[in-house]
């Protein structure tokens, strides 16, 4: 089977054909850290670690660049509001970002380039602009560079979005441009701005403008062409187009496929620092939710559907989420954890189909019922199949319960033998009150160890407990 993949270049889904056999190259539009992460930059993450899982699943050798833009006019704007080193800033979102991302089991990039690492590959970029006709210094002498959008007749390609149609900004006669669509290559100083946030360059003291920063950094890490770029669909306009048309009109071949997913919605707009709208991951877990089971929820949609958060959708998400795991833990109680191997053809089949992950769960749960009814029937043999092909689809997914990553010091399994004993110790006192027929002293054994979070099964081969609600 091969994987198809939506191409938003074509509008359509095709076979993903790597460019080098056996390896596959993926730069992913990262983000700007003027500010904490939220649960929307979360999802963007999660939907490019299972699509890099998958890759990896199937044999491919996976080089995944993800940046960091860690100079940008929103930075510049908090330093001055918080009267902080632009770079203090990004550095301490960066690390928070960092958190996140392992919090929720993300495997990390195999390099994670900064903008401002990377100002002399911009630099080298703008004057092949410059050389070949596309881009131009302001005649102002101030350090602006802009690029000439009506020189590359194909702009608008990516994004549908047409040249004549696009209105003038209010930047358009204040900072010199010969046309009111061409955009920043590089920016000159302002005395508004941190005068610690600019560089030298050929076209004077500034520093980068933000579409520049990820053709010069892609380049410098995939080459010149390279399998998929990836982010937000809103930054399809104008971020992408304005990279597909300074890349190509300086002769590179650049993106093949262009994988966008959609955005995370809080009431009836995105999620965004900017509009203040936001939800992030420390507030969930003081809530209750588990960082697996945002994960669940985060990667459960199709990655082109829309997510409108609820918590009531969030809520459902980990009672799913714990059906999955408790199957896991039962079966792994009976059959021991087994190796995750080959994952059912339905399941390959959901992923190869765009990374249908929703089709893909149903093929997860699925299976978990064939593995429930197998645990009640005391079908070993079934119930390590059911086991080791749920934990090899929860791989993928970046969801298996008994990956180390979900077993550290933040999910308390630091303390289980603690609470092993103590459970096990309180299942003694209701056995011996239940031997002596004082159903009362049971009943409160067991409602105590409810209100405690503690829920108990009773099984022919003697109690069972789990932490959270039964099903």
């Amino acid at each position: 089977m091969t994987l198809r993949l939506y191409d938003t270049a074509t509008r359509s889904v095709r076979d993903f054909v790597p460019m080098t056999p056996g390896q596959v190259g993926i730069y992913l539009c990262g983000v700007t850290v003027q500010s904490s992460p939220h649960i929307g930059h979360l999802r963007s993450a999660v939907n490019y670690d299972v699509l890099r899982r998958w890759l990896l699943h199937t044999g491919l050798e996976v080089t995944f660049i993800r940046n960091v833009t860690d100079v940008d006019d929103k930075i510049l704007q908090k330093s001055l509001e918080q009267g902080r080193p632009y770079w203090a800033i990004a550095f301490e979102n960066r690390l928070l970002l960092d958190r996140d991302y392992r919090t929720l089991n993300v495997l990390p990039p195999t390099y994670e380039p900064l903008a401002t690492g990377h100002i002399t590959e911009m630099h080298d970029l703008i004057a092949e602009l410059i050389e070949r006709g596309h881009a131009y210094p302001s005649v102002a002498a101030n350090g602006d560079v802009y690029f000439d959008v009506l020189s590359y007749p194909e702009y608008g390609a990516l994004s549908g979005q047409k040249p004549d149609d696009m209105r003038a900004g209010g930047e358009a006669l204040e900072r010199d441009k010969r046309d009111h669509r061409d955009f920043a290559l590089w920016k000159g100083v302002k005395p508004d701005e941190p005068q610690d946030a600019y560089w030298p360059s050929p076209w004077g003291r500034g520093r980068p403008g933000w579409h520049i920063e990820c053709s010069a950094m892609a380049r410098r890490y995939l080459g010149d062409e390279f399998d998929i770029h990836g982010g937000g669909l809103d930054l399809t306009f104008p971020h992408h187009e304005n990279e597909v048309a300074q890349s190509k009109a300086a002769g590179f071949g650049f993106a093949r496929f262009w994988v966008h997913h959609a955005l995370l919605n809080l009431g009836k707009s995105k999620m965004s620092k900017s509009l203040g709208n936001v939800i992030d991951l420390p507030t969930l877990v003081a809530t209750g939710i588990r960082p697996v089971e945002l994960r669940y929820y985060l990667g459960s949609p199709h990655y082109r559907s829309r997510i409108d958060y609820s918590d009531e959708a969030l809520r459902e998400a980990a009672v799913a989420y714990q059906r999955i795991e408790g199957f896991v833990h039962r079966a792994a109680e009976v059959v021991g954890p087994g190796r995750p191997k080959a994952v059912p053809p339905a399941f390959a089949e959901a992923m190869n189909d765009d990374l249908n992950t929703s089709a893909a769960l149903a093929v997860v749960h699925d299976t978990i019922r064939e593995g429930n009814t197998a645990l009640a029937a005391g079908d070993e043999p079934a119930i390590r199949g059911a086991l080791t092909a749920v934990r090899a689809m929860l791989g993928v997914l970046g969801l298996d319960p008994l990956d180390d990553a979900w077993g550290g010091a933040e999910s308390g399994n630091d303390l289980k033998p603690v609470v092993d004993s103590l459970v096990a110790l309180a299942l003694e006192q209701r056995a011996q009150a239940r031997t002596r027929k004082d159903w009362a002293a049971a009943d409160q054994v067991r409602d105590q160890l409810k209100n405690a979070g503690i829920q108990v099964e009773d099984t022919p081969a003697g109690p069972r407990w789990t932490v959270g609600e039964q099903h």
